[in-house]
């Protein structure tokens, strides 16, 4: 995780570096353009004052061929009474299309200011130029959006795949330690049987026995679930207020005279597709946080909601609560406030509900000092 962190510190850096090199420098382009641009409107409107007032003599053929090759920078000409007596780079099309759209431009030009030409020392007669901006100069100022556009998209994608390799890789080791888990108990368990069925016949202890072999039972089941992570669980139409019951009942045992426990359901049989031991698993593991969580004393209770397409399990407790730094990392891999444990039942059992039931696990709410809920969503199915 911390590898992982630090890559995409150091991507958001190089991306940041990118992108605001890029602003400052597009930015300082597009005012050199600005002003080069500006330069060559007042040479261009220069070049039309001098054959406005060039005389039969005057040789006016560098003024026309400046004035024919200004071809990127659009230009309206208007008078001292700012009446539009010409335009150019400008479609005809547009402009007989809308007759105000010349107007419309104009008042978009006007923040470039107006370069004005007096066609005779008469100060009273003169010519306005309003002018816009090339082409090549709004792409230039857009440029640094696109190219931001480009980078996030880039980190956006770069990010998701690390984070599914990430997720890929953790998938595989929580995987391969369940299954070599579920291998290494095999053994014992199975030899466990075997002395249990020799003790019977050797006349000890009948409810010793019984006692021993409920532990040999519960260390199967355990093996069981955990042979089950990797793979694919075959999911069957289960009751799901029986299996909910049937797991407060073995918590219920555990727990001391002074919690009590509570289950509410909309119906009394609620069919849906489960994977017993799995699901079962990860109720233990929310009734055993919650009995952590109360130290010995308080209220836990299972409700079950049902809802169009799905069902929602509510559990909630007394206990001390979380703020919201630990919400939000309570799921994460080796994360735990008990001075004792991996950090991993909830991670596992997030995994179960929303890998291989289809559902949702979350914090529903929590308040220090007053409780916790987590809701799990998952599908009735068919």
């Amino acid at each position: 995780m911390p590898a992982f962190a630090n890559w995409r510190t150091l991507l958001t850096l190089v991306a940041l570096i990118i992108v605001t090199g890029t602003i400052f420098y597009s930015n300082y382009l597009a005012n050199k353009i600005a002003a080069d641009e500006r330069q060559i409107v007042e040479a261009w409107a220069e070049a039309h004052r001098y054959i406005a007032s060039a005389g039969p003599d005057d040789n006016i053929t560098f003024a026309s061929v400046m004035i024919s090759s200004q071809q990127t920078i659009p230009v309206i000409e208007t008078n001292e009474k700012d009446s539009i007596t010409n335009f150019h780079n400008i479609d005809s099309a547009d402009v007989a299309g809308d007759k105000e759209y010349l107007e419309k431009k104009i008042r978009d030009f006007a923040k470039n200011g107006p370069i004005i030409t007096y066609l005779s020392s008469d100060s009273a007669k003169f010519n306005k130029y309003y002018y816009g901006e090339s082409r090549l100069l709004k792409e230039v100022r857009y440029y640094p959006f696109v190219q931001l556009f480009i980078v996030a998209l880039f980190i956006l994608v770069t990010l998701n795949a690390l984070n599914a390799r990430h997720r890929a890789m953790q998938n595989q080791l929580w995987a391969g330690m369940a299954k070599e888990t579920a291998h290494q108990l095999g053994t014992p368990v199975s030899a466990l049987h075997g002395w249990v069925e020799m003790l019977r016949e050797t006349g000890t202890d009948q409810d010793m026995v019984n006692e021993i072999e409920k532990d040999v039972v519960r260390l199967k089941l355990v093996s069981d679930r955990f042979s089950k992570i990797g793979s694919a669980p075959q999911l069957e139409q289960r009751d799901l207020i029986e299996a909910l019951g049937n797991v407060m009942e073995y918590v219920k045992k555990r727990a001391t005279d002074k919690v009590k426990f509570i289950m509410e359901a909309d119906s009394e049989i609620l069919k849906v597709p489960l994977s017993n031991p799995l699901f079962d698993w990860v109720i233990e593991n929310l009734l055993k946080n919650a009995l952590d969580a109360m130290e010995g004393r308080g209220e836990i209770k299972i409700q079950v909601h049902q809802h169009p397409g799905k069902v929602m399990i509510d559990i909630t407790d007394t206990g001390k609560g979380m703020s919201s730094s630990h919400i939000s990392k309570v799921f994460n891999p080796g994360f735990t406030t008990k001075k004792r444990g991996w950090g991993l039942g909830l991670t596992l059992s997030k995994r179960i509900i929303e890998d291989y039931h289809n559902g949702h696990l979350v914090v529903k709410s929590s308040e220090i000092g007053k409780g916790t809920t987590f809701r799990i969503t998952i599908p009735k199915g068919s």
